[in-house]
């Protein structure tokens, strides 16, 4: 019982002596460590009676118990909490969690959308899995096209494919819709490219369509003309290059001077002064037939744009790849 009240007696002036939370973790690990001295008092049980033995244990675990209460009141008295070891710094501001940004994708995505949100459109959607009608027919695609060749899509079965371009939406909302209209469709869409730098067999698009009575070419290219100055900013130029696409007429492709050099030409244009965006054009009568618009009394104007192509060029990405691998690395320089 002396040893006992003596190592007490040692270890609570010592506790009182403890003046941080560093101190007071040292202590606890003196004392009530699996290798401190009450934990050492164990032993002296071998050389007592018998009868004493239960008495002593007894006064060990009182102690034990005793030291413990005390720790746990000197640190609340000094706000401390368990350390490691080793003097703390409370005053250091603390590391911030990592938190997760929108995807490049997403951030071009909506940026696009809150500039024909502007002019006028609003978001339509449609499914990914289409039918042959909503993909190709009803898009002035004939049987025999090529674009509807097995290398060239992602059939399903003899009538289903997974959408190898967001027009299909166009057609859904036309069927259930009568003009004026317009309208923006963004999605995924789906072709077998062989992966690299520039292709991807999943990307991004988005299409816009406008229907109404005395449409022009002239509404389409102001249109895209604010749309791309939403985007790049008003100073940039665009221009209109003559192309053919089975579901527009007259069809062209759209371009915009480099925002980068602009015009001057640079590595990000390959010295052209220009960048290709997608194409656009007049929609088809027949496009409007399949539907049961009437092509003499409504025009409209389509064009399609792709999301990994803009955003690319917006932050200069020089591979595809990176916008699917998921890499932290690359996407935390993204914060918007």
């Amino acid at each position: 019982m002396k040893l006992i009240e003596n190592m007490r007696k040692q270890a609570l002036e010592e506790l009182a002596l403890a003046g941080d939370a560093g101190g007071l973790e040292k202590w606890r690990i003196h004392y009530l460590g699996k290798k401190g001295p009450v934990q050492g008092l164990m032993k002296e049980l071998k050389s007592l009676p018998k009868e004493d033995k239960p008495v002593f244990g007894q006064l060990v675990n009182k102690l034990k118990n005793e030291l413990k209460e005390a720790h746990g009141v000197a640190k609340e008295r000094l706000g401390a909490a368990p350390k490691s070891g080793g003097d703390e710094d409370l005053t250091l501001p603390g590391i911030p969690p990592l938190i997760g940004t929108r995807h490049p994708i997403t951030q071009m995505m909506e940026q696009m959308i809150s500039c024909m949100k502007s002019l006028g459109f609003e978001v339509a959607e449609g499914p990914e899995v289409e039918d042959e009608f909503h993909n190709f027919n009803a898009l002035n695609i004939p049987e025999n096209h090529p674009a509807r060749s097995e290398a060239d899509n992602f059939y399903l079965s003899d009538n289903q494919l997974l959408r190898s371009q967001t027009s299909t939406v166009q057609i859904r909302v036309m069927e259930n819709r009568k003009p004026p209209l317009r309208i923006i469709a963004p999605g995924r869409v789906y072709r077998p490219d062989s992966v690299d730098a520039s292709h991807h067999y999943m990307f991004h698009q988005i299409e816009g369509l406008a229907v109404d009575k005395g449409l022009t070419m002239q509404d389409m290219k102001s249109t895209l003309i604010q749309f791309f100055a939403g985007l790049f900013g008003e100073d940039l130029e665009i221009r209109l290059r003559p192309n053919f696409f089975p579901f527009t007429e007259p069809s062209a492709e759209v371009d915009v001077a480099c925002p980068f050099c602009k015009g001057k030409g640079c590595s990000t244009c390959q010295q052209k002064g220009w960048i290709e965006m997608g194409g656009c054009g007049m929609v088809d009568p027949n496009v409007f037939k399949a539907v049961g618009y009437d092509p003499d009394v409504y025009t409209g104007f389509a064009f399609g744009l792709g999301i990994e192509r803009m955003a690319m060029r917006r932050f200069g990405i020089p591979d595809i790849r990176y916008l699917t691998e998921n890499d932290v690395r690359f996407l935390s320089q993204f914060p918007g």
